[in-house]
């Protein structure tokens, strides 16, 4: 006998809407749910292919736990035990130091990966946090910062009015959008066109994006804040800027003539490889549209100056008088966002408050670069790594030089994983604590609410009932606290409580709360949920902006719309100044070696990586019904340079770079630029000890090790994974 649930997709940014097929406690079936607020039916091959992920027989179906050098089969209060046994005592020898922390991408589309890591992080003391951002999206985090004082307040651009997107170094169509949370992008964008709106793309490649596009430009690779800067002298210098009712909320606009004098579209043009005509008429189509939005994600990110690209990406739509306009770029209102305060003065945003061991790199938002990460186990002395917690983390693949990263981390004293699967670095651990399916898993996505195009809010409870053996991922979570901090044994609801009664104590004291004055024993008492997870997202929305509970949720399974983004300033700012800060110190100091990048002689051949929409990053290459077809690991290079360099369709060729070599299949295709190549991320399934039995049928290269982690975004700690220099042999 089949049942349907509902459940919010986990598998990338979108937050679709999934209606289930269940049948002798399995899923038999997905397809997009019609009546969901926000996706309205859409789905793509990733959602249709849940019940394959979910049962999946290569997920870890119970812990793991080291013994005699090899991982075994264990029970769920050995795992803790183990835990418990030497994190505590290696901390008290090593101090609160030794202990890293790396945070992975998956953490984010879970309830779990939301809630927990904050109190693992403060309850172990340490400041060693290395997370996936520095691989992808730390650039726009610190802008924000720098700009309206918090990094979170990231604004969207608002698809369904805009009459002009420009879109740069993203392929929204493939990966699905990012830090932009939006179902059906694609159906999206041919709306926009549909109502008389204009696309423009600027990618190296020719993607299934920049196929829907009115134009597309490809400039060289790693020249987007050059091609940016541009574009804003342009409006200022051709007295285009028109900021409008922005204005009383910036400082520093005067100011910005003379930062970008040197960006002329003539001195920019050569270093782009775009002509001058191109770079001023696209200024001129921007400050025209009645209504227009700049968006750029990780090809304009993961580059030397990905913080300029991203500031400059606002500073356009400042300038233009688009920011926090209806179709033009906003600010969402996450549900369970806190209570709008009156705007005035905030604590700002400060980087580099401390610096890592080795490298002295600065910290950004609370953690260290991803590329340090080796170093900093590697390298002797007090403060040296020698225990890590990898929770939904593979740095092994994502990270620069997994070579090396993969021979630190045998060398750790204790490492724990929580990971679904045994993989490339869930294999080093010494303890490993799989999470259920996410059949089995109740899901909201705090962290995707806060950048999506339309506020709304949506939550799945558990589709299927835990199985036996499982445990939840959440209680996975709450256990390993209470197990690093020496509280091993008291009851895993006492670390939700604990959150729950902190919170609300600060709340009936905050005169801004809608708790204020309360009694917090009386509202812990009206909170409702079965679990600890969703007692707390019922006080999260209680107080939250929308007067909503969690039972408003559960009487809506296909969500609640919340309406279109609205304008939200100067409510956002948290800058010292209560204003934004449109040419903070941080940015002011890195344009001069953005300048110098005018006079550079660009590499002959550049590489940058490339998205599939049946995949996201390294997980989901153990899926059959998600492999082949164009999702492979193959090196796309231009005919022209396929001639020069003696390569072809189908051949092989030996890729080298910084940080080593890699054997690689040849795709020759016009899809991309000549002097560009472009080799996906993700990939490398073929080290011994993982269980991936698909993904290691066909391996692929790790693009990553191709990089040492010598290169950065200097104001993120970002590696630069697109733009690099890479030389190119044909093998027989």
């Amino acid at each position: 006998m089949s049942r349907i649930a509902l459940r919010i997709c986990p598998l990338c940014e979108a937050t679709c809407g999934l209606t289930l097929t269940l049948a002798d406690g399995a899923v038999t079936g997905a397809r997009g749910d019609r009546e969901d607020v926000f996706s309205r039916g859409f789905i793509c091959p990733k959602g249709a292919a849940f019940g394959a992920l979910d049962s999946d027989p290569d997920r870890l179906r119970g812990p793991l736990v080291r013994r005699d050098g090899r991982l075994r089969e264990a029970t769920w209060e050995e795992a803790f035990e183990a835990v418990a046994a030497a994190v505590p005592a290696l901390v008290r020898e090593y101090g609160a130091q030794s202990v890293g922390v790396v945070l992975g991408n998956p953490n984010v589309h879970t309830m779990a990966g939301a809630l927990y890591p904050p109190l693992l992080l403060k309850s172990l003391g340490t400041r060693n946090l290395f997370t996936a951002s520095t691989l992808d999206q730390m650039p726009k985090h610190v802008s924000s910062g720098l700009l309206f004082g918090d990094p979170f307040a990231i604004p969207v651009p608002d698809l369904d009015r805009t009459d002009f997107l420009l879109l740069l170094g993203a392929n929204p169509v493939e990966s699905n959008g990012s830090l932009c949370t939006t179902p059906d992008f694609p159906g999206r964008l041919k709306a926009l066109r549909a109502r008389g709106g204009t696309l423009i793309v600027v990618d190296p490649r020719r993607t299934r994006t920049a196929a829907l596009a009115d134009r597309h430009l490809a400039p060289r690779p790693g020249s987007d804040a050059l091609l940016l800067a541009a574009l804003a002298h342009t409006l200022i210098e051709e007295e285009l800027a028109d900021p409008g009712a922005l204005e009383e909320h910036c400082d520093d606009i005067g100011e910005l003539g003379a930062a970008l004098g040197s960006f002329t579209p003539e001195a920019v043009a050569p270093a782009c490889d775009l002509t001058a005509a191109e770079i001023r008429t696209l200024a001129r189509e921007l400050a025209a549209a009645p209504t227009a939005a700049v968006y750029a994600r990780i090809g304009s990110c993961t580059v030397e100056f990905g913080t300029l690209a991203s500031w400059l990406v606002d500073v356009l739509n400042i300038l233009t008088g688009n920011l926090d306009r209806p179709g033009g770029a906003l600010f969402p209102l996450s549900a369970t966002a806190p209570a709008s305060r009156p705007a005035g003065p905030g604590k700002g945003f400060a980087l580099g408050r401390w610096s890592s061991r080795v490298a002295g790199h600065p910290e950004v938002k609370g953690e260290l670069p991803m590329a340090a990460l080796a170093e900093e186990i590697e390298t002797p002395g007090d403060g040296r790594i020698r225990v890590l917690l990898a929770i939904a983390a593979n740095p092994v693949l994502s990270a620069p030089d997994g070579d090396r990263l993969d021979r630190a981390l045998a060398g750790l004293d204790f490492m724990v994983s929580v990971d679904p699967y045994l993989n490339e670095t869930s294999r080093h651990a010494h303890v490993v604590l799989p999470p259920p399916p996410p059949s089995q898993s109740a899901h909201f996505d705090f962290a995707f609410n806060g950048f999506a195009v339309r506020n709304q809010a949506r939550y799945s409870p558990a589709a299927l009932p835990l199985e036996d053996g499982r445990m939840d991922e959440s209680e996975i979570h709450a256990r390993l606290i209470l197990a690093v901090s020496g509280l091993h044994g008291a009851p895993s609801g006492a670390v939700d409580e604990r959150v729950i009664a902190d919170t609300l104590a600060r709340a009936v004291t905050d005169p801004h709360s809608p708790l204020h004055g309360g009694d917090p024993q009386e509202l812990a008492r009206l909170l409702t949920g079965r679990t600890g997870p969703e007692r707390r997202l019922d006080l999260m929305l209680r107080t939250g902006p929308y007067d909503l509970i969690l039972e408003d949720l559960l009487q809506a399974p296909h969500g609640i719309d919340l309406g279109p983004l609205r304008p939200r300033l100067p409510g956002v700012l948290k800058t010292r100044s209560g204003r934004i800060e449109l040419l903070p110190d941080p940015i002011a100091a890195e344009l001069p070696r953005l300048r110098a990048a005018l006079a550079d002689r660009p590499a002959a051949l550049v590489l940058v990586g490339r998205r599939h929409l049946r995949s996201n990053n390294s997980w989901l290459h153990n899926v059959p019904a998600l492999t082949g077809g164009s999702n492979r690991c193959t090196l796309q290079v231009h005919p022209q340079d396929a001639d020069r360099l003696g390569l072809v369709d189908g051949g092989h060729a030996r890729i080298t770079a910084d940080g080593g070599s890699l054997e690689v299949p040849v795709e020759v295709t016009d899809a991309i630029r000549s002097g560009v190549v472009s080799l996906p991320h993700g990939w490398g399934h073929d080290r011994a000890g993982s269980r991936l039995s698909v993904a290691a049928a066909a391996p692929g290269a790790n693009v990553n090790q191709l990089l040492d982690g010598t290169r950065m975004d200097r104001l993120s700690g970002t590696a630069v994974l697109n733009g690099f220099p890479v030389e190119l042999t044909p093998l027989p």
